[in-house]
């Protein structure tokens, strides 16, 4: 079983880190959150699968966003 996650929900960290003005480093945003360095890569890379809800509040903060703008979903979405 690989490490690369396959659910069609992926991070949007590195576009927000990109907006903030000026744009806010991995390192910095690990820094200020309080959220390890190699989450926050990883979260990036989009390859983790799962995160805890106090790690996204914890981003978020430091972002001045809402947690579910840390994520957004590829493909088709399904509606019911």
């Amino acid at each position: 079983m690989g490490t690369t996650a396959t659910v069609p929900t992926r991070f949007r960290l590195d576009d927000l880190l990109a907006k903030q003005d000026p744009p806010l480093s991995q390192r910095e945003l690990a820094r200020r959150s309080g959220v390890s360095p190699t989450t926050i890569n990883r979260m990036c890379a989009n390859l983790t699968a799962q995160v805890s809800l106090a790690t996204l509040d914890a981003i978020a903060d430091v972002l001045d966003v809402e947690p579910g703008e840390l994520l957004e979903r590829e493909g088709k979405r399904r509606r019911a």
